[in-house]
């Protein structure tokens, strides 16, 4: 009997009990919500931490830059690790020295140590995002239904939650230092907590061991080309959505801030809701959609003469871009035989993305102006209504006639682990 109290090794296409899928489907859920709230407890000290580091803004600028470089270097080992120690170890393991690394961006006392942190930060952060993305696809397919916008969506929770405790602190003037560092044990014990109740899955020993680096499939390449249009499109909106109303439309810094929390909050609701938007649409039709939305939401950002009217383009943006990753995740861990390394390939385009955003329509807004900075936005947004047909792999019709074909075919080399298989 395995530690969620189940005889058996169900390999895959086996059907696993529907309390021990509800208990994982909790437990991964719960992971979400940690790794969001690392982000945002961390975004909400980045000044204290510049103070403390002594550092310009164009320093910091560069500093934030290697979280994104260490994810995209370390993303790849993550399904390697995941083969070695099984899936449940290995997302303990990553969770709690993510949550860990919480601690150390307020301990750099300079630049050089500051971007080392960071480095370390976001090789962590990429690495634990693409083992519960894996776990997370793993789940949607044994249940036969869409969760992963819903668990994307508790993930901007986790976020909401950990910037609005952040900025109690904060106002607090408490300093980062023992803030991050109570944040990270908190986070740690309940990550590794909710750790125990995921599928433990584990790679038959006849399985080559997937390789330290690898290009990813070409099949995630294109999936990933859709999510860079709605990355591209979110940090665009978050980094300069406040900007673009003070400077653009002349806005009072409160009626600025709050574009930025219109944006935040339909994109978590958005993913909340989107699970029963895609079971009723499915994956392809709900994008496009989205699409639509977010193509809309930059038009009216671009011709806006009024605060409200550029509040409610964000908005828009926000809403239209919301179940993209998700949905990109989870077509990309059906694309192909190795799911860690699709998830892998898709996470590092849109953490790319993410990363070339806010300095791409910096560059942009110097050359021209901002408004032309959100018209290639809305061009990118355009791109999920022609592209949003790559993901018809994470609709549950897909899903269920691999399943039926593996189960065929007697398929399958990962198994969960803890105990022999009944005969």
């Amino acid at each position: 009997m395995d530690s969620s109290g189940a005889m058996g090794v169900p390999a895959r296409g086996d059907a696993v009990p529907a309390q021990r899928l509800r208990r994982a489907r909790i437990a991964v859920a719960t992971v979400f919500a940690v790794h969001g709230a690392v982000t945002g407890s961390f975004a909400t000290r980045i000044p204290w931490i510049q103070d403390h580091a002594g550092i310009s803004a164009g320093q910091l600028g560069l500093a934030l830059a290697f979280p994104a470089i260490g994810a995209s270097v370390a993303m790849p080992l993550a399904g390697r690790i995941s083969h070695r120690f099984g899936a449940r170890a290995a997302l303990r393991g990553l969770i709690a020295l993510w949550t860990a690394a919480l601690a150390l961006p307020a301990l750099a006392p300079n630049f050089p140590s500051l971007c080392a942190a960071l480095f370390v930060f976001g090789v962590t952060s990429g690495m634990s995002d693409v083992a519960m993305n894996a776990l997370g696809v793993e789940i949607e397919e044994r249940l036969g239904r869409s969760i992963m916008s819903g668990l994307h969506g508790l993930w901007s929770t986790g976020a909401l939650i950990g910037s609005a405790a952040g900025t109690v602190a904060a106002h607090a003037n408490v300093d980062a230092r023992t803030h991050l560092a109570l944040a990270a044990a908190v986070l740690t014990v309940i990550g590794v907590a909710a750790c125990q109740g995921v599928l433990d899955l584990r790679s038959d020993p006849d399985e080559h061991p997937p390789p330290h680096f690898a290009l990813p499939p070409r099949s995630a390449l294109i999936i990933g080309a859709v999510g860079f249009c709605a990355v591209f499109a979110e940090g665009a909106s978050l980094d300069w959505s406040a900007v673009y109303l003070r400077d653009a439309l002349g806005t009072s810094a409160g009626l600025a801030a709050a574009s930025t929390t219109a944006f935040a909050c339909t994109m978590a609701a958005a993913r909340l809701a989107g699970d029963a938007v895609v079971e009723r649409f499915g994956p392809v039709r709900t994008v496009r959609a989205g699409g639509v939305f977010a193509t809309a939401g930059g038009a009216l950002v671009v011709a806006a003469v009024h605060p409200a009217m550029a509040l409610a383009g964000f908005a828009l943006i926000g809403l239209g871009v919301a179940v993209v990753v998700p949905l990109a995740f989870a077509a990309a861990g059906r694309s192909g035989p190795a799911p860690s390394q699709s998830i892998a390939g898709v996470a590092t385009i849109t953490y790319t993305s993410g990363l070339i955003a806010p300095s791409a329509i910096g560059s942009i807004a110097d050359a021209t102006s901002l408004t032309v900075s959100f018209g290639l936005v809305t061009v990118l947004a355009f791109g999920l209504v022609v592209g949003a047909g790559v993901l018809a792999s994470a609709g549950r019709g897909a899903h269920a006639v691999a399943r039926q074909e593996a189960d065929r075919a007697g398929a399958g080399s990962v198994r969960e682990s803890g105990g022999a298989r009944e005969s």
